[in-house]
């Protein structure tokens, strides 16, 4: 691997590789632009940056699993136990996503990674060079039939947008541990990482169960209502023309409220809470007799959150080992609106929903 130089207009903030159409923030050296370490392997057709080194020695020295079959998933709740922002639900949504994978729709579970701060393991704990080496693993080598699953729980803002591929201005991020001392993981950052690289044939779903998470993937098409209150997909390409997509691939993201709202986390007293869009969309999946579609699944899991905030239990049908933990004592406050977005578009009343 070499670094490469590269002169760009003066006023140029982002390059786009004419190859691979990847996007590089510009760094400025006085009157002149140069990027700096771009590192293309244009026979192999792969990208990397040296910042986000990945690949089987990394993932074995993190300890990550070795994937094996057509199913894998990466898991991340974070409590920030024992600071001001801490929340009670996280860690508890990521176990029963957990359950959910590997009961209902057949993942091994040796080839699902988990990241909590409860863990000891260095490697296994939600720091953002953790988060980011665990989404390289993700997306590493997937081939055509692969099914994965990104789950975030935890929390969310939004910060001003450095490249100007924002309608808002603003970038999603979600929050690591150590957000505070080395930053968030921005939108942009999250789709190099696990959208870019999906190749034809590779479906991800992402369940992100944050504030400010509607759009965190900088996906193609966001499932909206028009003026006419009609739902359509309304386009989200970067205004600057970035490539944002798949390499073939299809992504879809499930996400807690829209890019401006909040999501809540349940509360209780002794017993175990959950995030409201992970207890809603596990308890819609779980409960769901006949594969459901997309326009099903999300409408079952917009009534089960305001069916949970009139304190109603009549949609929650749990399984044994966590109903009693759960549907006595979980509240919600607030009605929060799940967004679906996606790198395709597609008929959400007929295509059937598949992890």
């Amino acid at each position: 691997m070499r670094s490469a130089r590269f002169a760009v207009p003066r006023n140029a903030s982002t390059v786009q590789c004419t190859h691979c159409r990847g996007v590089t923030r510009v760094e400025r050296h006085g009157a002149v632009g140069f990027v700096r370490d771009v590192i293309t392997n244009i026979a192999g057709g792969r990208r990397t940056r040296p910042q986000l080194p990945a690949g089987p020695r990394r993932f074995s020295e993190a300890g990550y699993p070795i994937v094996h079959g057509k199913k894998r998933a990466l898991l991340v709740g974070i409590n920030y136990t024992g600071t001001e922002d801490e929340l009670q639900g996280p860690i508890n949504d990521v176990n029963c996503m957990k359950f959910l994978l590997t009961l209902k729709y057949g993942f091994p579970s040796d080839c699902i990674l988990v990241l909590t701060d409860e863990e000891r393991n260095p490697y296994r704990r939600p720091t953002k060079s953790n988060i980011l080496l665990a989404m390289r693993w993700l997306v590493y080598d997937c081939s055509s039939g692969d099914s994965l699953v990104f789950h975030f729980s935890g929390h969310g803002t939004q910060v001003d947008d450095q490249d100007g591929d924002e309608l808002d201005g603003k970038d999603e991020t979600i929050c690591p541990l150590d957000g505070d001392l080395n930053g968030y993981i921005r939108d942009d950052e999250i789709n190099e990482a696990i959208v870019r690289p999906l190749v034809h044939g590779v479906r991800l779903h992402a369940i992100i169960d944050a504030c400010r998470s509607g759009t965190v993937l900088d996906l193609s098409n966001l499932w909206q209502k028009n003026k006419y209150g009609k739902f359509q997909w309304v386009d989200q390409n970067a205004r600057t023309g970035a490539w944002k997509n798949t390499s073939g691939g299809h992504a879809i993201l499930i996400s807690g409220c829209a890019e401006d709202d909040d999501s809540q986390d349940g509360f209780g007293d002794d017993t175990m809470v959950m995030g409201a869009l992970t207890y809603s969309f596990f308890a819609a999946a779980w409960s769901a007799h006949r594969p459901l579609t997309y326009g099903q699944l999300l409408s079952k899991t917009k009534a089960i959150i305001a069916d949970c905030n009139s304190d109603s239990q009549s949609h929650c049908n749990l399984p044994a080992a966590i109903a009693p933990h759960v549907r006595k004592v979980v509240n919600f406050s607030g009605v929060q609106e799940p967004q679906l977005s996606s790198s395709e578009k597609f008929d959400i009343n007929r295509k059937t929903f598949m992890l």
